[in-house]
């Protein structure tokens, strides 16, 4: 996508939602580690339904640590992979105890060396916790970027290496939270809103999806079935 074009996609989507942030719930930099480990694979809103209880009952290293891989199950058991995740989450807490003081660190190395933790969370961690203008590409922001011609890419790693190159210097601390919310919304996977989109004139889509007409004549007929 060319340089101006990028510049007014970003420029919509920032008056569109000025200050956009997560979906997820939380409260602390730890809070926001356990709520992105456990939203692999699962919605943000079945992740907040257990955190919620979870983090009433412990919100700290060392509390959910003291849960325990059983304990901690009990709380998330409505997410997929919740054993799984629930051993990588007590080993992570188990880290972050003995070598950074409970603190959730603040470098990639560091971050990627936690269990559960790839390159996606660790983007989502500097960037919502920490103020790095960082892209963390999900399913949304793969989609939308390679749909909309934004930035072309077979993986996500491409993907996102050519954001970092496409998107204006002033809009990179949001763009991840813009490209999320479009993806989720309106650009989604199987019938994209194209006629409620705000970039469709921006967009290199070419099966755009578009309004229905309905007669009233169908719909009369439709009420008397």
């Amino acid at each position: 996508m060319r340089k101006n074009k990028c510049q007014e996609l970003f420029a919509r989507l920032k008056e569109l939602n000025p200050k956009p942030t997560t979906e997820l719930l939380y409260t602390s930099p730890f809070e926001l580690l356990v709520a992105v480990i456990l939203s692999a694979q699962a919605t943000d809103k079945s992740v907040n339904i257990a955190t919620r209880s979870l983090f009433r009952a412990a919100n700290s290293p060392e509390g959910i640590h003291a849960l325990g891989v059983e304990g901690l199950s009990k709380y998330i058991r409505n997410i997929g992979l919740f054993n799984s995740k629930a051993k990588n989450i007590i080993a992570t807490c188990s880290i972050l105890i003995g070598q950074h003081h409970s603190d959730v660190p603040r470098t990639r190395e560091a971050l990627e060396a936690l269990p559960g933790v790839g390159r996606k969370t660790a983007n989502v961690i500097l960037n919502t916790a920490f103020g790095e203008p960082t892209i963390a590409v999900d399913t949304h922001i793969f989609r939308v970027a390679n749909r909309t011609g934004l930035a072309i890419g077979k993986n996500v790693e491409q993907v996102e290496q050519k954001l970092l190159k496409v998107v204006p210097e002033q809009f990179k601390h949001d763009a991840h939270h813009w490209l999320i919310l479009h993806g989720r919304y309106v650009c989604k996977a199987r019938t994209p809103d194209c006629p409620k989109c705000i970039i469709i004139d921006l967009c290199s889509y070419k099966q755009k999806t578009k309004l229905e007409f309905v007669s009233p004549i169908r719909k009369s007929n439709s009420r008397k079935k």
